[in-house]
């Protein structure tokens, strides 16, 4: 499965280099997508249905938010979405590739050459430094770039030899970031980057994956509950009771400076 998704990833990507015909549009890349998808989790006597015949499609490039209340299935569904949890029906697809029946090495090969995570808390390791932390990833990566321009992305590369503890918290998400787009991931999957942080962090840190999502083409989706963050994304889907209740598409997308919370 790993060697056909890279195999059809680099055509795509080799496509995306040749010149568009001035009379056809170009064809848009499908990344992600999801039919009928629905997570139940059992606890005790109690089932919970995290997930109700989700349907969606996500494409090459594109800034998606996945915007709904605590318990709306943001997270059960990027997790799915990610390869970190299989669905309970349904199917999930990257690439045109089954990941509800790919085998638990088919998912970790999924996870460490397509998707870049960043969560709400940044997970660094203390005893590491900033380049040490991000280097981890490159050790394990097929063709990633280098730890210092991963940093140079993110605004940090004059912090390499600092430890986690001699950064602010957005620093340490910026290190986060950089970890996860270190091995140049086709998906950056974000479950609320700026939730533990300030007004004014969170929207450089929200400065940074718009800067991954456009200087890169890294398809991105980002899952919050601050409704103002939906104004950046190019495609807004808001969540509610495990399903997907409406979708909108920003003809004006905001810069991360514009947004107020």
């Amino acid at each position: 499965m790993l060697n056909s998704i890279m195999t059809d990833i680099s055509l795509a990507s080799a496509a995306s280099q040749l010149p568009a015909s001035p009379s056809v549009q170009p064809e848009r890349r499908l990344v992600l997508s999801a039919s009928g998808l629905g997570k139940t989790y059992q606890m005790g006597d109690v089932t919970v249905q995290a997930l109700l015949e989700v349907d969606l499609s996500i494409y090459g490039g594109e800034f998606i938010v996945l915007l709904g209340p605590s318990g709306s299935g943001k997270s059960t569904l990027l997790n799915i979405l990610g390869g970190l949890d299989r669905p309970s029906h349904g199917t999930a697809h990257f690439a045109g590739h089954d990941l509800t029946s790919a085998s638990d090495a088919e998912l970790t090969s999924y996870r460490r050459e397509h998707v870049g995570f960043v969560f709400q808390f940044y997970n660094l390791i203390p005893s590491l430094t900033v380049r040490e932390n991000v280097e981890l990833v490159t050790d394990i990566a097929l063709h990633p770039m280098s730890a210092i321009e991963a940093l140079e992305l993110v605004g940090l590369a004059q912090r390499l030899d600092h430890f986690p503890s001699q950064l602010s918290g957005g620093e340490q998400q910026r290190v986060a970031i950089a970890r996860a787009i270190v091995k140049r991931p086709d998906v950056l999957l974000c479950d609320e980057p700026t939730g533990a942080l300030d007004y004014v962090t969170g929207k450089l840190v929200l400065e940074v994956i718009e800067r991954i999502n456009h200087e890169l083409g890294t398809t991105a989706v980002v899952i919050t509950h601050n409704a103002a963050i939906a104004g950046m994304a190019d495609r807004v889907l808001y969540l509610g009771g495990g399903r997907i209740q409406r979708i909108v598409k920003n003809e004006h997308k905001l810069k991360p400076a514009e947004l107020s919370w």
